[in-house]
């Protein structure tokens, strides 16, 4: 069924005024700083999983990731199981209530303020804050690329100009409106993705033939493997990688442990932990956050592989074949466009716009709220400043810029490489502080700026000079040393992950029992339940008088 120009451009229409009316919504609550730094700390717990959700998957993990496995096959899967288990239950029951009363305790609205005054150090809280600053836009920028993508392949629109009106969109919120705006339109998006990414899964397998069925068409394509990718440890859609190939340490070591476990020190999630009013919160925000990511990125992992066999059954190539020069970020939009209604195709455009804006906007606030609050406010004006949101909404505006600039010069297949490398970015500077500073009282100020430095240097070292994936294209090593990487061998396919992160951690633990801990009067500030305490009382309080009055 054919869609006309103008029934699109009221699809579309509707969906802007939508997107604007919830952000309106959510700016007349958050005028003041604590509201338009961290929404007030009173979101309901659906909000804020949906939210965090939609932060988390984006067109990174749709079209990028999708495109992934469409090449190398659903071992991805492995990072569904990830996504869930550390991303959402173990950061929802184990993170997130010590971050959110620590973060009330101390009063922090940003997460670099919150390791910063967990530590008292006004150079964690900038350095986190520029590391944020500058490596966060090129995360942003692989899922403004996403975005453009769909829009190009789709739409037929320019590349370059989708670009610039989908991020027009998003600053147009983000700016104005603060954190309880983005997380509004975040939830009425996810509401979006949800219905998308559901009839996909169903038409796919209705298109293929039924579920048993794709999947055994999948597996018996394994012949079909490019000989250059069974070279490098490709055994088969369904299969695993052979282990300790090149391939296999990608999808392992970069893919699955750097993004299923460098969710737990993505600041842009972390901060929604200091959103709701209690602990029980974020326990009920399971429920909603679990089954949300199973949809998004499970169904997104399992359309990409199962993509081959539609266009082997179509076209007689499978999908690294269909798209110009392999691209694998093309792959998902050019299947959508092929396979599906286009009907169904506008109104999925939505979704997925959905899941750009969501990421984006996110991504927007927490690097403006790091270079305008945390580094220029708190360290450079040492929090004299008193245009707190003024300074805040100018640091949104310029790092949108940057990341604007690098999604029209990156290059391609960049989508999924690049959420790697921030993530692993993530993990290795801010887990193990992370870790230590809602777990270990013994952690020092020495030993959290020794973490987080080698952590952060260490990780780059590695992808500079070391992982061939940037070393190589970089050419930063080649231009020094006179050849590609310093290592051969397999560690050039070992991720800066598994290398940095263990050294940023006995960093932490080395150099903490070496130096002097912390106050006892200020670790019982930090680590104090007495909010907790209070909000128990009173709703026990609450709860006697329903019983005794029956109001």
């Amino acid at each position: 069924m054919a869609i006309s120009t103008s029934t699109l451009i009221l699809f579309v229409i509707i969906y802007l005024a939508a997107t604007f009316y919830v952000a309106y919504l959510g700016y007349r609550k958050n005028s003041q700083t604590d509201g338009y730094m961290l929404a007030g700390r009173g979101v309901h717990p659906a909000i804020m999983a949906l939210s965090y959700g939609a932060a988390f998957i984006s067109t990174s993990a749709i079209i990028g990731f999708g495109g992934v496995a469409a090449s190398l096959g659903m071992g991805l899967l492995w990072l569904v199981f990830m996504n869930i288990f550390f991303g959402i239950f173990i950061a929802f029951v184990v993170f997130g209530p010590p971050t959110r009363r620590m973060g009330l305790n101390l009063g922090a609205i940003t997460y670099p303020e919150f390791i910063g005054k967990r530590f008292q150090s006004k150079f964690i809280q900038a350095f986190s804050g520029i590391l944020i600053g500058i490596f966060m836009p090129l995360y942003a920028a692989s899922v403004i690329i996403g975005a453009g993508r769909f829009l190009e392949t789709s739409l037929g629109i320019n590349y370059n100009i989708a670009l610039i009106i989908f991020t027009i969109i998003i600053a147009s919120y983000v700016i104005k409106g603060g954190l309880l705006s983005v997380m509004y339109v975040d939830a009425m998006q996810a509401i979006l993705m949800l219905l998308g990414m559901g009839f996909l899964l169903v038409f796919t397998y209705v298109k293929l033939g039924g579920v048993v069925e794709a999947h055994q068409a999948l597996t018996s394509m394994s012949n079909l493997v490019p000989q250059a990718l069974i070279d490098q440890g490709h055994r088969g859609w369904t299969s695993m990688p052979e282990a300790g190939s090149p391939i296999w340490w990608n999808m392992i070591s970069t893919i699955i442990m750097g993004v299923g476990i460098g969710v737990l020190a993505q600041p842009q999630l972390a901060v929604r932990f200091m959103t709701v009013k209690d602990d029980r919160s974020l326990k009920r925000a399971v429920a909603v956050g679990g089954p949300f990511i199973l949809m998004m990125a499970g169904v997104a992992y399992v359309i990409g592989a199962l993509s081959n066999v539609y266009f082997y059954r179509t076209m007689g190539m499978i999908s690294l074949q269909v798209v110009p020069d392999g691209n694998t970020d093309l792959i998902m939009p050019t299947f959508l466009n092929h396979a599906m209604p286009e009907m169904f195709v506008t109104l999925f455009m939505l979704s997925l716009l959905s899941a750009a804006m969501s990421t984006a906007a996110a991504q927007f606030h927490t690097m403006g709220t790091a270079i305008g609050y945390d580094v220029y406010q708190q360290s450079i004006m040492k929090g004299k400043s008193t245009a707190t949101v003024h300074v805040t909404r100018l640091g949104i505006t310029f790092t949108i810029l940057v990341a604007v600039v690098l999604a029209y010069i990156l290059p391609g297949s960049i989508i999924a490489r690049a959420t790697a490398m921030f993530m692993g970015l993530c993990t290795s500077a801010f887990l193990p502080l992370f870790i230590g500073a809602l777990f270990w009282k013994r952690t020092t100020k020495a030993g959290a700026t020794v973490s987080l430095v080698i952590g952060s240097l260490s990780s780059l070292f590695w992808l500079t000079f070391v992982h061939a994936k940037e070393a190589v294209p970089l050419g930063i090593c080649q231009a020094i040393f006179g050849k590609e990487t310093l290592l051969a061998g397999t560690w050039t396919v070992v991720d800066p992950i598994l290398i940095a992160t263990p050294l940023s951690l006995l960093a932490l633990v080395a150099v903490s029992l070496m130096t002097p801990q912390f106050s006892p009067e200020f670790l019982k500030k930090a680590f104090s339940r007495r909010f907790e305490d209070e909000e128990e009382k009173s709703e026990a309080a609450s709860q006697k008088k329903v019983e005794s009055t029956g109001v």
